[in-house]
This record gives C-alpha cells, sequence and structure tokens, in this order.
C-alpha cells in the first residue's frame, strides 16, 4: 500500500517507479455499463489493447474498502460478477473506503484516484456532462468539477447524446477545461461521431497532443483536464438513433422519470430498443480510447 492508502498492483508500481507510461482506466464501465458475462470479456480486452501499445493498463476501483490502482485478474473477476459493487464518484469514495465497502469508480473518481497515484492518462468511453432540463434539475455530472481541478489527459467519444451537449460545452470552456478533436473539428456524440457542435481544436497524432501536454505544463495550465475527443469509427445509425432518443425522452416523461434516475433509464432503452447496437458501439468506443490513451502515454514520455 503507498502513503496515500493506495493498493498498487505489482504492474502499476513497477511502471511508476520505472517512469513508464500507464494508463487510468475507469470500473463503472465494468460493473455497470456492460452486461455479464461481456463486461469481464471486454475488461480484459481493453488491459490487454494498453499493453500492446505499449503501456501499462491501471483499472480503478475499491473492493472491500481498499482503493486499488491495477487489479488482478481475480480483481476483475469480482468487479465484473459480485452484486454488491456500488457506483462511486469522488464525494463516495473515503465513506466506501472506511466502511469496507466496494465500489466502482465514475469518471470523476477514477481520475481523482489516478492523479493522486501519479498517473496522468485516462481512457474511458463518453464524459459525463450537463444533463437535459439542468436549468430546473441541477442534474450536473461531477466529471466537470473533477476534472475542473486535476492534471489529466482524458480520452472519451465526447458526451452521450442523451445529455445538453451544447450547455457541456459551455461549462467545459467555463472550467477552463480544454478540449481537442482527434483527426476531427467536430465534437463527438458518443453513438454519434458529430453531436452538431464544432470544436476550435484538432489534433491529429498522439505526438502532437504529447507535445499540447508538455506546453501545458509550461504555462501552468495544466492543473485542468485536457479531454481529447476520439469519434467512434462506426456510428449508429443516425435515423434510429434519434428515433430511439425521441420515444426514450417520451418514455421518460410519462413515467415521471426526472433528475439521475435519467441517464440510467435512457442507456438501458437504447440498449433494448436498438437491438444490441449501442451495446456494440460502446465497446468499441472504449476499445479505441484506450489504443489512443495509451498511444499518448508512451509519445507523452519520449
Amino acid at each position: 500500500m503507498s502513503a496515500l492508502g493506495l493498493t498498487l498492483s505489482p504492474e502499476v508500481a513497477a511502471a511508476l517507479a520505472a517512469h513508464k507510461p500507464i494508463v487510468a482506466l475507469e470500473s463503472t464501465i465494468i460493473s455497470h455499463g456492460l452486461p455479464r458475462p461481456s463486461n469481464l470479456q471486454v475488461a480484459r480486452e481493453v488491459e490487454e489493447i494498453v499493453r500492446s501499445h505499449g503501456a501499462t493498463p491501471a483499472t480503478i476501483a475499491i473492493l472491500d474498502g481498499k482503493v486499488l490502482v491495477g487489479l488482478t485478474d481475480e480483481q476483475l473477476v469480482a468487479i465484473a460478477n459480485r452484486d454488491d459493487i456500488v457506483k462511486a464518484s469522488t464525494r463516495d469514495l473515503a465513506i466506501i473506503a472506511a466502511t469496507g465497502k466496494s465500489a466502482a469508480t465514475t469518471v470523476a473518481a477514477t481520475a481523482h484516484i489516478a492523479v493522486l497515484a501519479g498517473i496522468h492518462t485516462f481512457a474511458t468511453g463518453g464524459l459525463g456532462g450537463v444533463h437535459r432540463g439542468a436549468n430546473e434539475s441541477f442534474d450536473e455530472s461531477a466529471d466537470l468539477t473533477a476534472l475542473a481541478n486535476l492534471d489529466i489527459t482524458v480520452v472519451c467519444a465526447g458526451v452521450k447524446s442523451i445529455l445538453d451537449v451544447a450547455a457541456t460545452l459551455e461549462r467545459l470552456e467555463t472550467l477552463a477545461i480544454g478540449v481537442i478533436g482527434f483527426k476531427t473539428n467536430r465534437f463527438p456524440g458518443f453513438y454519434l461521431t458529430d453531436s452538431g457542435f464544432a470544436l476550435e481544436h484538432q489534433a491529429n497524432s498522439a505526438g502532437e497532443i504529447a507535445a499540447i501536454i508538455k506546453a501545458r505544463k509550461g504555462l501552468a495550465t495544466d492543473h485542468h483536464a485536457l479531454i481529447i475527443a476520439n469519434p467512434v469509427e462506426h456510428e449508429m445509425d443516425r435515423t434510429r438513433h434519434d428515433a430511439i432518443l425521441k420515444s426514450g425522452l417520451a418514455g421518460a416523461a410519462a413515467q415521471g422519470i426526472t433528475g439521475k434516475a435519467v441517464t440510467p433509464f435512457l442507456l438501458e432503452h437504447f440498449h433494448t430498443a436498438s437491438e444490441g447496437e449501442s451495446l456494440k458501439v460502446n465497446i468499441d468506443i472504449i476499445k479505441s480510447n484506450s489504443a489512443l490513451a495509451a498511444d499518448i502515454a508512451v509519445a507523452a514520455l519520449s
């Protein structure tokens, strides 16, 4: 265990000691984002993708009160299959650790623990953001405020189209969180390659992104996160996507589902109504983002 109360896997501890590239990976996608048994298979595949691109994977989670940075295969199995795994954001970490409980970490919590451990590159699926109707519900993901205060580069496929994308981009600007499109000047919408919003900045290689990371340190702007928006290669059919989103929003309204309950409702609706297409896109996204994050981590140390 480190002096910070983190338990590092031998693989991660060795990589940190040798100053080798490491990519943090969230565990919520394993426990809550993907169905069993494919969740465990995908988790293993994602870790191997990171290794094959020259970096060490550091999947982050809490098991029986231990904050783990890097999981053994046995621990991956536990996160994928145990029924007592809750979802933890940053505010929950100390409570869950002190009470000996188990949790998968969200983007906010994963990024927080990664930076504590000395890891500054992170691959995830989609970033949390401002929810539709947030002007009344004040429902905004803790991902945004967490990333406003962390030196970490996050590779994601933008934000899910079920969120208020315009408001999310405004909040990212307000919080001084940089956003760069990878080989695109359009902000991706998770299932879609283009959410309908333009980006000011574009990078076309991991080397370009590594140069930006180094410049951020020199200019002391690295106390805010940097978002690398990497669009999925094969998006959902747009007509089908828009129809599913419309029916999902209507269904949530008809059932009186509001606030935090809307997002999981809509994600499940997408999975069911798309007959698994959204799930396939989700898996493609995390694999692609993990490969790019590993390339960036390697380039940042070259």
